[in-house]
């Protein structure tokens, strides 16, 4: 950029600035480091384009440096870890800014830190800090900022004899400012320094031209597409950006300046809108204040209802207890003296020795007989005695069993909105994630939101991603494979929301979806099996043909399998497909087989109606069981008549544990690097079976039927994306 062009561009700015279009604060705000919260000083520019002090990259190195180290260290306090290191020693700075700066052997090297200003991992790479670009125009932009700010401060002339004179230019190259006259002095006319670049008075001198970090003594003079960063020449003939699309600094600068002109431009003229708006946020935020105060308010007046309902109960049920309580203590006060009135010259005992001291023989029998009857009544209380009253007071033990299960629900369902419920069968996991839910009032809703994280191997709950959905399902892309991923949905209704659903964990297979279809080329009878037009579904009829040719079967036949294969093979990496098999299913056997022996398999169709047919071995439907260590061509399990059977192996010998239910969907899992098969119920993502298998050749997913029969490929695996028409 030419000097009249900065000047111009400056005077523009600070022109703004004077008029209040842009404002000192907002400026302010793009020139702080996000590290320091200081002013930028020598910014240097990450990978991920943030910018960041010099020495604060210096001091995080350090930090993580130290961190590492007092974690290693058996006298480290890790209850006080270090967090930032304010007087880093110069020999660490020295080694940091070194090229390929190592430590001792058994220490790591730390070059890689969090962004401070998007949080994101930064790399350095074996150049560490010096492999970052140094913002020069950051540098300026701080240093016009800082004379924009202190504009009554000026800036004295360097060369001056005291009193110093105000400058009016600062020299690039001398690194210096000047006056007038002592410009004209040490700038002569026709002299080398004449040609030296000036400016306007700053105390920022930065240096005339970038440099490449990689290539120190070389200038930048192109531009990355690819990287979108400046590089030199050696960068793009045999340094990283070789192969990479690269263009001239002049044409780059032209299309980023007319970027940032227009984008300039267009908030200078929106102007008007942005503060009609911010106005519209002032008042939305007033309103929401008052609301939010009114809402507090309700709820307070809601629970002070709650809080009178039980002081009222409170005060009913401890008026019962003390009720009940004194009935019992006069009982047993009552029955307490009866007792001891039959005591020894007490009560009872001595009004009957008084008795007995009557000698008319009248009289005596008629009081005696009474007395008797009294006495003898409490000689039989003596004998089974029982209290008048109990003790416990389970009749009175409160049962808030149920209150506290509403209380702990408790929410804002002041409009009566139901509560959404996760369709378990209809929502399913490969790749992607199709999750579908059903709201007993549906027109209720206004939209919904789905909320689903992933769930660590050692159980700790990542956040909630949150997506607003219009309809009743959703699918969520890009899910990490053989992971736990919890789903939970809301409705919402205005701002009022329902509770959030019982939560859905699902597992995602332990590859990525394996697409192919059905081939109806390689080996396939269309005699006895039956392929859809979309050739994801075949079914076998066998049984008729063979009914035809019943009167040349003879004793000992065999019925053969009928196989068929995918279109598609596998010569490397990780993959998963999915099918079901249908219950009415005699036997159908799945897996996968190598190119050679499906044809081996496929070489002789075989005919039943023919008298020359040679009975079948078995190899194919039994031969996977021939031995458990060597590792074979293929391997297929059985799935028949509602089971699923395991082939024998060492682990699987017993016939009582090789009989499984048929899960609803089959799930294959092939590791082409290691040669390894497994197979997987897909309700629970639980691996039931897995193999070794020779992949010297391209495998297949194979199958095979006998009998009636049908198998579906699950959606996922015959699209070529997880794609479903949802409900808007």
């Amino acid at each position: 950029m030419s000097d009249s062009g900065e000047m111009s561009e400056f005077g523009y700015i600070m022109d703004l600035l004077a008029r209040g279009k842009v404002t000192i604060k907002n400026i302010e705000r793009e020139l702080i480091c996000p590290a320091c919260k200081e002013l930028f000083t020598h910014p240097l520019i990450l990978p991920c384009q943030h910018n960041i002090c010099h020495k604060c990259v210096k001091e995080l190195l350090l930090t993580l440096d130290d961190s590492f180290n007092d974690v290693g260290s058996d006298n480290s306090n890790q209850s006080s870890p270090r967090l930032w290191v304010t007087s880093p020693s110069l020999d660490k700075i020295d080694r940091i800014n070194r090229p390929g700066w190592k430590r001792n052997s058994l220490t790591p090297k730390t070059t890689t830190f969090p962004c401070p200003g998007c949080e994101h991992d930064v790399d350095l790479g074996e150049r560490g800090i010096n492999g970052l670009f140094r913002n020069f125009t950051l540098e300026t932009i701080v240093e016009r900022y800082r004379q924009a700010a202190r504009a009554a401060t000026a800036i004295m002339c360097d060369l001056c004899k005291p009193p110093p004179q105000e400058s009016t230019k600062s020299c690039m190259d001398c690194s210096a400012s000047y006056c007038n006259e002592c410009f004209k002095i040490y700038h002569p006319w026709g002299t080398i320094k004449a040609q030296h670049e000036y400016v306007g008075p700053t105390t920022n001198f930065r240096p005339k031209i970038l440099m490449c970090p990689e290539h120190e003594t070389e200038r930048i003079n192109m531009y990355c597409e690819l990287c979108r960063r400046p590089v030199c020449h050696l960068c793009k003939l045999g340094g990283n950006h070789s192969n990479h699309r690269v263009t001239t600094m002049s044409s780059a600068y032209k299309t980023l300046k007319e970027k940032l002109s227009k984008d300039i431009d267009y908030l200078i003229g929106k102007e008007s809108q942005v503060k009609s708006q911010i106005s519209e946020l002032n008042l939305l935020m007033k309103e929401t204040e008052c609301n939010g105060e009114r809402a507090k308010e309700d709820a307070i007046t809601h629970f002070e209802k709650l809080f009178e309902i039980l002081e009222e109960r409170k005060s009913c049920v401890l008026k019962a207890i003390d009720a009940s309580k004194k009935l019992r203590l006069d009982k047993f006060q009552t029955q307490m003296e009866e007792y001891q009135g039959l005591l020894e010259n007490n009560g009872l005992v001595g009004y009957a020795q008084e008795v007995l001291k009557e000698t008319d023989q009248s009289c005596f029998v008629q009081t005696a007989k009474q007395l008797h009857l009294r006495i003898q009544k409490a000689t039989e209380s003596l004998k089974s005695f029982r209290p008048a009253a109990q003790t416990s007071f389970e009749d009175y033990v409160i049962n808030t069993s149920k209150q506290t299960e509403l209380l702990g629900e408790l929410s804002f369902f002041s409009n009566g909105i139901d509560v959404p419920e996760i369709n378990e069968e209809q929502s399913k996991v490969y790749n992607n994630a199709l999750i579908n839910w059903h709201h007993p009032e549906k027109d209720t809703a206004d939209s919904y939101v789905l909320e689903y994280r992933k769930i660590n191997r050692d159980e700790e709950m990542l956040s909630w991603n949150e997506i607003e959905v219009c309809g009743t399902s959703k699918v969520i892309s890009e899910l990490e494979s053989n992971c736990n991923y919890a789903f939970r949905v809301r409705a919402y209704k205005g701002s009022i929301c329902s509770p959030c659903s019982r939560e859905l964990v699902l597992r995602t297979p332990p590859a990525p979806v394996f697409n192919f279809l059905f081939d109806e080329k390689c080996g396939y009878n269309n005699e006895h099996l039956l392929l859809n037009l979309k050739r994801d579904r075949v079914e076998s009829r066998a049984g008729f043909n063979l009914l035809l040719a019943a009167e040349r079967i003879q004793v000992g036949y065999y019925t053969s399998l009928d196989y068929i294969i995918g279109d598609v093979g596998i010569t490397k990496g990780k993959h998963f497909w999915a099918f079901r098999v249908e219950p009415y299913s005699y036997l159908v056997k799945a897996g996968v087989a190598s190119s050679d022996k499906l044809q081996e398999w496929l070489r002789s169709p075989r005919d039943a109606g023919s008298p020359r047919y040679e009975q079948d071995s078995g190899h194919d439907s039994g031969s996977e069981d021939a031995c458990f260590d060597s590792s074979q061509r293929f391997t297929l399990v059985t799935i028949g008549m509602k089971k699923f059977f395991i082939p024998k192996s060492p682990t699987f010998n017993e016939a009582e544990n090789r009989v499984l239910p048929m899960p609803t969907s089959i799930g294959v899992f092939l590791d082409y690097d290691k040669g390894r098969v497994s197979f997987y119920d897909m309700d629970h993502m639980k691996c039931l079976y897995e193999r070794q298998v020779d992949c010297s050749s391209t495998m297949y997913p194979a199958f095979a039927l006998m009998g009636s029969g049908g198998i579906q490929l699950e959606e996922p695996i015959t699209s070529k994306y997880l794609e479903y028409h949802e409900d808007v």
